[in-house]
């Protein structure tokens, strides 16, 4: 056998022992598990920026028939200009603090959209405007949507952390830098299973 046949050969070993033993110890898993969670969370993105989306027509319907319900239509406003002005990275997981920011601006806008709907409720003409009813039921189906994506982020970031805390994963985690991710804060677990309701009933 010649030198560069053996050289070669010893290349070739030591990759293939070296797939093995990265194999072996969870590395594969862990990547896999960490695209599970890149891929919920931009689908947790997506219905957010849906939701984001259907604020300025909401805003503009409701204050053609109250405008002078300023408090809240300012509040719906600032809350989306506060859920605009996070940057939402897939980075943004990895950083806690910055998570928390973004958790803490979107719960700011479901506040203020429950408020803006509350008002919308005592006004007999707007519930009855079709354009309204239409950005009604496009909410209201957004909502569904994001309790979606949350609990798939939240069952993808559960799999992906215990695959880099768990023995032996954890020792090539700490290895290769990768940390536990982000993770929604649920007080009541039942909340984020069950939606806000939007609809409303005639009066």
């Amino acid at each position: 056998m010649s030198l560069l046949a053996f050289r070669q050969l010893a290349i070739y070993s030591l990759f293939a022992l070296l797939t093995a033993t990265l194999s072996g110890c969870g590395y594969n898993q862990i990547q896999i598990n960490d695209e599970g969670v890149n891929a919920a969370w931009s689908e947790v993105l997506n219905q957010y920026k849906r939701r984001a989306d259907l604020v300025p027509n909401l805003v503009a319907t409701v204050q053609g028939y109250a405008a002078h319900e300023k408090d809240v239509l300012t509040q719906v406003t600032a809350a989306r200009a506060s859920v605009g002005g996070i940057k939402a990275t897939p980075e943004l997981i990895n950083d806690p603090q910055a998570f928390a920011q973004f958790q803490q601006a979107q719960a700011g806008m479901s506040s203020a959209l429950a408020r803006l709907l509350v008002v919308a409720e005592n006004y007999p003409q707007l519930k009855a405007d079709a354009n309204f009813r239409d950005l009604q039921a496009q909410l209201e189906g957004t909502e569904n949507r994001i309790t979606v994506a949350r609990n798939r982020y939240i069952e993808a970031v559960r799999t992906y952390n215990v695959s880099v805390r768990t023995f032996p994963n954890n020792l090539t985690a700490m290895v290769f830098g990768m940390q536990p991710k982000a993770n929604f804060a649920v007080e009541d677990e039942k909340a984020i299973a069950t939606p806000p309701s939007v609809s409303f009933g005639s009066k």
